[in-house]
């Protein structure tokens, strides 16, 4: 939790099984029929939405990155750029142990690109190739 400043409802990432510093992150989501956004999609057919997929990535992302650069604690933030190649799979349904594999395909001191894939019982579920930049949180 040092590494994100997500809360709940949008902390994304349960744990971190794998951190390879400069490389690549394994990382876990437990989908819980809990989870708020179960109550509207949809209801009788409760199915993640793939945007919060494509989040849990890149806080995936966000933690390899802080953690490569030295930053983990700093204040820091992790904003998305892009998302190219979005690609959803399969559904994603209470139950599910979400496993979540970015790797860096760019690494630079303010920018870094990520290639991530999310599994589900070792079938893929979701890719996407995303962009986020790394900045001081705004003013208050």
């Amino acid at each position: 939790m040092a590494a994100l400043p997500h809360r709940y409802p949008m902390l994304l990432v349960d744990r971190v099984a794998e951190l390879v510093i400069d490389e690549r992150i394994t990382a876990i989501k437990a989908v819980s029929i809990n989870e708020p956004f179960f109550a509207g999609h949809f209801p009788g057919r409760p199915i993640m939405p793939g945007v919060l997929i494509v989040e849990a990535l890149a806080q995936a992302a966000g933690v390899l990155a802080v953690e490569s650069l030295g930053l983990a604690g700093s204040g820091k933030l992790v904003y998305f750029m892009a998302i190219d190649g979005a690609k959803f799979r399969t559904p994603v349904e209470p139950g599910c142990l979400l496993e979540l594999k970015v790797s860096f395909v760019q690494k630079r001191a303010a920018v870094c690109k990520f290639a991530g894939q999310a599994f589900v019982g070792g079938k893929l579920a979701a890719e996407a190739n995303f962009t986020a930049m790394i900045a001081d949180p705004p003013k208050d």
